[in-house]
């Protein structure tokens, strides 16, 4: 190995340290909703022992210790800030996190692999709030986030627009014509496949965008890239190669902010569910009370309901408060024309452009 390969190499070292060491940091702060203090001596003294125990002859037992205790007195401080907790679908760097540091960008945010776990830790309270994707402007609904809202006990108290815009990343600045794998999400290699083929790059699917990121600063396969956000390029230490490799125009996705509780009514949006007796007409009575009462309707979806086959079950965002008379009158009359309706929440409109419309 030449100089410039040991330092190539103590980069990637020192790159992964420091993530781990973020990880380590996230678990913590969700530690500390299942403990009664901050300091727990005995576990520390566990945690120092087992460290200890290692034989590792290039990391003297004293430095070794001496580096956890430092990590320990750390997470202990941000333990004591009492920081808001937000779940995000995805690994860090996801599109997720970016809608988290918009709406909540003082909290701590904890990535969580599935969405039902984002949903399970605001209702349980192990998290604060949760974000999750809603729709997307490109593919549409996010059906299994659909089918998890008209289970929730959770409520909608905020929304952001994040746009997407996928970029091609490397450990290092390179000709991204020398590559020969990307990585990532199969909807994003999906929505990048003309700029794919034209390069000749082979696909490879990942579970997640900023996994593919992440995977690619640990292990630096040869001759490989990812499509990530920008921002899991900044958060891996990686290259961006090229901006803005989808195939069509710049897309985006709406995301929601779950809470345990409802926020006080305020001017801006509704989202309700609502199923109908499966009969001509009945869901054209609902709608219409909306169009009668000049309420403007934002989006509409329906999913199959799992207990009722053949029949639907409908998302309703609308402009509007529960404090107007027109709203209230309207929900109450839906309670006579529905089989089924649930409030999701109230919460201020974001702009078009993605940026936070409310803490």
């Amino acid at each position: 190995m030449k100089l410039e390969d040991i330092r190539r190499k103590v980069d990637k070292i020192d790159r992964e340290l420091l993530v781990l060491l973020h990880e380590r940091m996230g678990l913590a702060l969700r530690a500390r909703r299942f403990k009664e203090e901050v300091v727990d001596e005995a576990r520390e003294e566990a945690v120092l022992e087992r460290a200890g125990r290692l034989k590792l002859n290039l990391v003297e037992q004293s430095f070794g210790q001496q580096l956890l205790r430092t990590i320990i007195e750390e997470s202990k401080r941000l333990q004591g800030e009492a920081r808001e907790l937000v779940a995000f679908p995805g690994e860090h760097g996801s599109y997720g996190e970016v809608a988290a540091r918009r709406l909540a960008p003082t909290a701590a945010h904890a990535p969580c692999m599935e969405y039902a776990d984002v949903f399970t830790g605001v209702e349980e309270g192990f998290f604060d709030l949760g974000i999750v994707p809603v729709e997307h402007s490109l593919e549409g609904s996010v059906t299994q986030v659909n089918d998890l809202l008209t289970r929730t006990t959770a409520s909608v108290v905020a929304e952001v627009n994040v746009p997407v815009s996928h970029c091609l990343m490397a450990v290092e600045m390179s000709d991204y014509r020398d590559l020969r794998v990307v990585y990532s999400h199969p909807e994003a290699l999906a929505q990048c496949a003309g700029f794919i083929a034209r390069h000749k790059l082979e696909p490879r699917p990942f579970y997640d965008t900023a996994g593919a990121a992440k995977m690619l600063a640990r292990e630096n396969p040869r001759a490989a890239a990812a499509i990530a956000s920008p921002l899991a390029a900044e958060v891996y230490d990686l290259a961006i190669l090229k901006e803005g490799v989808d195939d069509g125009p710049p897309g985006s996705t709406r995301f929601l902010l779950l809470a345990k509780e409802p926020r006080p009514a305020t001017p801006g949006k509704c989202s309700i569910i609502f199923a109908t007796a499966h009969q001509a007409g009945r869901l054209f009575d609902v709608l219409r009370l909306f169009a009668e009462s000049d309420i403007n309707l934002t989006r509409i979806a329906s999913t199959p309901r799992r207990n009722d086959p053949g029949n639907y079950t409908f998302f309703l965002d609308f402009e509007g408060s529960p404090g107007e008379k027109k709203v209230a009158r309207v929900l109450k009359e839906l309670e006579t024309r529905t089989i089924e309706l649930k409030f999701l929440g109230n919460y201020p409109i974001d702009d078009v452009t993605g940026q936070k419309a409310a803490e």
